[in-house]
């Protein structure tokens, strides 16, 4: 690799042409702008030594003895090690069926001999520079797949390993309210029963937290899953605040989409025990549940007559720990509607909301088809 005066590397770029003159040609111009230039008389030989040692670029020709340039660009295409590397074809072939031929085979672009040496440079620095935007976004991918993975990891393990201290400080506020209660004053109780509460709420949240850190890891077992059993279940689960809000649910026929079982249980269960929540009080919450076929997936709808949502709070209730009201006035640990955001884009659909100020709310997301997957 070289570098120019300003100590930026220039890259290292492979020519390959059956012509001696070209070569030599080619290899000045770009010697004398600070690249590293390698060359290859055939096609085989530009093969190996893009095995032993891939460049940044190659200008490849086309008509050459025992392997053309199109044969060339396939085989180097075909290669895993290889097939990252951009290649531009350099050719006295003119016709446009060539050209199309070029960049069908693998090609990123086609200089038509003889060349401009402006041209070429210009094309070579271009080719450059998205290879080197590519390469800085799979390495900013990278290090954002491990700092997702690391943060899920730390709050699967600190929320875990909070459970058992504060299930004990639970435990024995219990016992003290249960066995000293008619020898506290009034403000001892309450304060006991302050902490009790606390300790729920920080329970409640550490759950929500360690379901959270679950969606989306590996190995997820995806399958048929019929959406009526699902909104079965979570009527059962759901039947006490259903029957304290007097909360009417209605839905038919669902249909059977690809996911995992038991975190669909847990989307839809979310999304109406926000519905049967978030209401003015003295209005019994109506909850519909719709499916509509859209191409290969389908469209799921759950809509409500609750609060409703202010259209500058739209985007950010998706966010882990984002609340719109007070602990108060509706209780709630803020991770709900992002778990729901993460178990639908984990199964391969999109989430979206559609609200106004107390007309209701409803909340849209896709799962995928069975006959289309």
């Amino acid at each position: 690799m070289t570098f120019n005066q300003a100590g930026v590397s220039k890259g290292d770029i492979l020519i390959v042409d059956d012509t001696p003159d070209n070569l030599r040609l080619l290899s000045a111009m770009l010697t004398n702008q600070g690249f590293a230039v390698r060359k290859a008389l055939s096609g085989h030989r530009a093969i190996a030594s893009v095995q032993a040692d891939p460049p940044d670029l190659i200008l490849l020709d086309i008509k050459m003895p025992e392997m053309n340039g199109y044969e060339v660009c396939q085989s180097l295409k075909a290669n895993p090690e290889t097939c990252e590397v951009p290649i531009i074809f350099v050719s006295a072939l003119d016709d446009a069926l060539d050209k199309v031929r070029a960049f069908a085979v693998g090609g990123v672009d086609y200089v038509t001999k003889p060349f401009q040496e402006r041209e070429v440079l210009a094309r070579i620095e271009h080719q450059l520079r998205i290879q080197h935007l590519q390469q800085q976004l799979i390495e900013q991918n990278k290090e954002l797949v491990r700092s997702n993975r690391e943060l899920e990891q730390f709050a699967y393990v600190v929320s875990h390993d909070l459970q058992q201290p504060l299930q004990t400080v639970i435990g024995f506020v219990k016992l003290l309210l249960m066995k000293y209660q008619d020898n506290l004053d009034e403000l001892a109780c309450d304060y006991l029963n302050r902490i009790h509460k606390s300790g729920d709420r920080m329970q409640q949240l550490i759950q929500d937290l360690l379901i959270y850190a679950r969606v989306g890891k590996k190995n997820q077992d995806f399958q048929s899953v019929d959406c009526n059993l699902v909104l079965k279940q979570v009527s059962d689960n759901l039947q006490m605040a259903i029957a304290t809000q007097k909360a009417c649910l209605s839905y038919g026929l669902l249909p059977t989409v690809i996911g995992n079982k038991i975190q669909l249980i847990q989307l839809f269960q979310n999304l109406i025990s926000n519905a049967i929540k978030f209401v003015h009080p003295g209005v019994t919450p109506h909850v519909k549940i719709s499916a509509l076929q859209q191409h290969n997936e389908w469209r799921f709808g759950v809509h409500d007559n609750g609060i409703g949502i202010e259209p500058q709070n739209l985007e950010q209730i998706f966010e882990i720990f984002q609340r719109l009201h007070t602990q108060e006035k509706y209780p709630g640990t803020g991770i709900g509607l992002a778990t729901c955001k993460k178990i639908v884009e984990t199964q391969g659909g999109c989430i979206w909301v559609e609200s106004q100020p107390d007309e209701g709310t409803t909340f849209y997301f896709t799962l995928k088809s069975v006959r289309n997957v």
